[in-house]
């Protein structure tokens, strides 16, 4: 590509995202970074009505004008006025079968013939989300991480029936959005990320269930021990810099012991169930006191930001 808005053919990139919450405003801040048109469509008036305040607020977390994004984000009602150009279309809504399909079937009738078709699912198939749609070689998951605008890996989901182009055509928008594309090659719930991100959970949580240690020092290991170095190396390269030999000999002790519940742990059903929420209702593996969670995220937001390479104000001003 010669240029970061235009696709192979020399035609401007436009997008849409269905679903103006959290990942389809964060995802509409990526493409107006990148310069990129982007189409918000919400059937709620009252989520319309805050798109641009919440541009604006995150325009302020990133130290950039209010008003940058305003320029490339354009806010609709109706459905098919917000797809009618768009090059890729990312269903953004509730991490919901019934409603992620019902969004699929009503863009089957509005959607331009050659727009890509994407998903933003953190952990449904493609191909259950690809069910009944009349054009399901156009379809492909792209599982963004919250937020999209400081965590720039997506995840390209190849359905069964994905087309080989699409698969490019996707992943070249997103590297010209400025993001990090990686191609998953086969179907699976949960994709790469969340399955080895939820495999940590779920030891994290027997850890805690069997009394080891508490959620504290959970945290506190993954922060301060092999966390540090997760952005820098990943599990293999690890591997391979150590040893596959050290990494075979402590697996032959580890492996046995290392949880295998095959269903959520039942301690975490029966925190559920007891409403221990998480920051929501106070309690979950912590106590969490009015304002704290607000000032947590933020702190998150900030380290985030400040590890970015190339930084939020570099892309937006580029």
């Amino acid at each position: 590509m010669t240029d970061g808005r235009l696709d192979e053919e020399g035609e401007a990139y436009q997008a849409a995202v269905v679903g103006a919450g959290l990942m389809g405003i964060g995802i509409a801040v990526v493409m107006a970074m990148a310069a990129i048109p982007c189409a918000i469509f919400d059937p709620v008036e009252s989520v319309r009505d805050t798109v641009r305040a919440r541009l604006a607020t995150i325009a302020g977390q990133l130290d950039l004008d209010a008003d940058v994004f305003q320029p490339f984000v354009s806010v609709h009602h109706d459905l098919k006025a917000a797809v009618s150009d768009a090059t890729i279309i990312i269903e953004a809504g509730p991490e919901n079968i019934a409603m992620k399909r019902s969004i699929f079937a009503e863009l089957d009738g509005v959607a331009p013939p050659s727009a890509i078709l994407a998903s933003n699912t953190s952990a449904i198939p493609i191909s259950v989300l690809a069910e009944g749609v009349a054009r399901p070689a156009h379809v492909v998951g792209t599982h963004f991480w919250n937020p999209p605008y400081l965590v720039p890996l997506v995840e390209v989901v190849r359905g069964p029936s994905t087309l080989d182009a699409v698969v490019t055509a996707t992943m070249e928008l997103l590297t010209a959005a400025g993001l990090k594309p990686v191609h998953v090659q086969t179907d699976v719930p949960g994709f790469v990320g969340n399955r080895m991100q939820h495999a940590l959970k779920r030891e994290a949580i027997a850890l805690v269930a069997r009394g080891v240690c508490s959620a504290e020092t959970v945290d506190l290991v993954v922060r301060y021990g092999f966390g540090r170095r997760l952005a820098l190396v990943g599990p293999l390269e690890q591997a391979d810099l150590g040893g596959t030999d050290l990494t075979l000999a402590i697996h032959e002790v580890l492996m046995p012991d290392l949880d295998v519940t095959p269903v959520p742990h039942p301690y975490l059903v029966a925190m559920v169930q007891r409403g221990d929420l998480g920051a929501k209702t106070g309690r979950g593996f912590f106590q969490w006191t009015s304002g704290e969670a607000e000032r947590r995220r933020a702190e998150i937001a900030r380290g985030l930001r400040d590890q970015a390479t190339p930084s939020a104000r570099e892309v937006a001003d580029d």
